[in-house]
């Protein structure tokens, strides 16, 4: 199937979805706090979504029973919000999906819960730059491989791993389309990359192996193979004939992940 271009009036319809993902994600991590549970996290976000207007699209999506992805510690992607409560130390992806007339905005981040341990840390800060060096391969005439290996490169040399069974993917009026965007491989390879295109970059990196399991009763969350710690950033991108426009940036901050400082001794 070949990848969507997207119009100019797509393209802003994508942008309208995709700041209200970002909204609800920053509306997040001003709510989070020890104590609480991940089906609380769920309500937030779908009160939330509701309120800006929009719908959240993991509700019901292939049989997905609830409204955001709640990953924590060892849990790479597709954690079911539930009675699961958030303690200090532990480190938790949101992943927020707004379907806003009928174009899709995705966008997550790591949260810390208090003062996180060095290692949490460390995975946290290694896939929050990881993401950032992926967008920056973005550009007109590059190739999908050149994301992947960039981010690659970096989250290898820094001694963590890179998840291989889970990838960005195209989206727009759908929420998964092509092409897929691995967050490994060799530059120089993969789909050519156009204006118009619009695509999410989320490296999931580990703290041991890349192996992952498909928990065997939820049939959705997905942890670690070695039970190793897992962290997650995503932004929405948009490739420009100049380069990259983040869909999902945000205005301010996420409160407990990027204003580290703040939470505690840098």
């Amino acid at each position: 199937m070949s990848v969507d271009i997207k119009s100019a009036k797509e393209i802003e319809a994508m942008r309208v979805a995709c700041r209200k993902a970002a909204e609800t994600l920053v509306l997040v991590g001003e709510k989070l706090r020890p104590g609480m549970t991940t089906k609380e996290i769920d309500e937030i976000v779908h009160e939330d979504t509701l309120r800006r207007g929009g719908y959240p699209a993991p509700l019901n999506y292939h049989g997905f029973p609830k409204s955001v992805c709640t990953s924590i510690n060892d849990v790479v992607c597709h954690g079911i919000p539930g009675d699961e409560i958030l303690r200090t130390g532990d480190i938790i992806n949101v992943d927020v999906t707004t379907i806003y007339d009928g174009f899709h905005g995705d966008t997550s981040a790591t949260f810390y819960i208090g003062v996180p341990s060095a290692e949490a840390r460390h995975v946290v800060e290694t896939a929050r730059k990881a993401l950032d060096i992926g967008i920056q391969e973005v550009r007109e005439g590059a190739r999908l491989g050149d994301v992947g290996a960039a981010i690659q490169e970096y989250v290898e040399a820094e001694g963590c791993s890179v998840v291989r069974d889970f990838v960005g993917h195209g989206i727009g009026r759908k929420f998964h389309e092509p092409p897929q965007v691995k967050h490994f491989g060799k530059r120089g390879t993969g789909e050519r990359l156009k204006a118009g295109m619009i695509f999410t970059i989320e490296p999931m990196v580990n703290v041991g192996g890349w192996e992952v399991n498909v928990d065997p009763i939820d049939k959705w969350t997905v942890r670690t193979a070695d039970g190793s710690m897992s962290a997650q950033f995503e932004h929405t991108c948009l490739v420009t004939k100049n380069g990259v426009e983040v869909l999902t940036k945000r205005d301010k901050p996420l409160r407990m992940s990027e204003n580290v400082a703040t939470v505690f001794a840098v």
